[in-house]
């Protein structure tokens, strides 16, 4: 078993011997009553870390006080020697201030050398334990500091959730009302529209323009369910860059990215991440269509990094060179039926965050002022490798 860490280190020891030693070779130094207590005061020193660790609290205090009371004995035991030059301090009055250094002086001012070297050590042990007290009280502080800023995101995080899981309950039961109706819409726009005649353009066009509206209400009903169902994650081991990558070359196909410019700035030896390729993909792809649709057709450029931080996780930075975000929106951006749209409805940062919470990863923007345009840090936990 390891040795228990010890109250006062052994130099300090060897020191309080030394010292010890030093009192019995000056005069009297056949006097046994003083060697006795000078044995007895070494003794205490090393059996003192037993003392204070048997006692953590108060150890410290009783060593204080058997040393002071060891030297009050001392001092009693020789008070007609050099030892005792308290008394002569306070007793000999003007005459203190003409002391000459003789045969005699010589053993009295070493005595006092060491008396004092012996009170500086003490003091300066009291000093160290005060700055180790005071480091441990700042490091606490810190901790706390940190903990309560953790604590009131998180108690946002929580809040934020609580609204998105009373919003997603009411979308899904009218998602699921306005569906019905849709489809029977939609069916009766296609049969309009084959009843109809090549004469009657008019009501061929209307019954085309009823089955276009369908369609895409159809389709933003069923983002609401896909913002309002419990996201159901197929976790497996993945390489997000893989998955970056399969994304940014969705939007290359589709035509979004034509006029920008793709950096990647992919940090090496990057873990694996737990995540469902699926919806990781609906993730990146969302981000990065949103990156190019901000730019606009004249382009720009759009900057992936990826990087690992062991205490935060592997961090991917998706930034752009568009007008960027105003601050005020930042904190509302995520949330649902929040966009900068003119034809968005603000659900797709919606989705990606819950998608993105779901994984027990964050995302949120990190634009700062001085840069161009913005930028969204997406964060997923490292995947724990175990090692055979």
């Amino acid at each position: 078993m390891a040795d228990e860490p010890r109250a006062t280190p052994r130099w300090l020891d060897l020191l309080w011997l030394l010292f010890l030693v030093g009192l019995a070779l000056l005069p009297p130094a056949t006097e046994p009553h003083k060697l006795i207590i000078l044995a007895i005061i070494g003794a205490f020193q090393l059996v003192e870390n037993r003392v204070i660790q048997a006692s953590p609290q108060r150890g410290r205090y009783y060593v204080v006080l058997v040393k002071l009371g060891l030297a009050t004995i001392l001092l009693n035991h020789t008070q007609e020697v050099a030892i005792n030059w308290i008394a002569k301090i306070m007793g000999a009055g003007s005459e203190a201030a003409t002391f000459t250094i003789d045969a005699a002086g010589i053993s009295e001012l070493l005595m006092r050398i060491l008396f004092f070297f012996l009170v500086g050590m003490i003091v300066n042990r009291f000093v160290m334990e005060y700055r180790i007290q005071v480091s441990r009280y700042q490091a606490l502080a810190e901790t706390l500091s940190e903990a309560n800023r953790s604590l009131k995101q998180a108690q946002a995080e929580a809040r934020r959730a609580e609204r998105l899981a009373a919003l997603g309950q009411l979308s899904a039961g009218l998602a699921h009302e306005i569906r019905n109706p849709l489809g029977v819409i939609k069916g009766s726009a296609e049969i309009l529209n084959q009843k109809l005649g090549e004469g009657d353009a008019l009501a061929k066009e209307l019954a085309g323009y009823i089955y276009t509206e369908v369609n895409r209400l159809s389709a933003l009903v069923s983002r609401f369910l896909d913002f309002a169902r419990p996201s159901r994650l197929d976790l497996r081991s993945h390489e997000l860059t893989a998955v970056i990558e399969k994304s940014l070359k969705t939007i290359v196909d589709q035509g979004a990215a034509t006029n920008v410019t793709i950096e990647r700035d992919y940090a090496s030896n990057l873990p694996p991440v737990m995540l469902d390729e699926e919806l990781c993909d609906q993730v990146f792809t969302n981000l990065f269509l949103n990156a190019c649709q901000a730019m606009g057709d004249s382009g720009g450029t759009l900057h992936v990094k990826v990087a690992y931080q062991t205490r935060v996780g592997v961090t991917t930075d998706i930034q752009d060179t568009g007008p960027g975000i105003a601050p005020e929106m930042k904190e509302q951006i995520f949330n649902p039926f929040v966009t900068t749209k003119k034809s968005g409805v603000g659900l797709g940062l919606a989705i990606v965050s819950k998608i993105v919470d779901a994984h027990g990863g964050s995302v949120r923007v990190v634009s700062e002022p001085e840069q161009r345009g913005a930028c969204f840090r997406v964060v997923f936990p490292a995947a724990v490798r175990v090692d055979n």
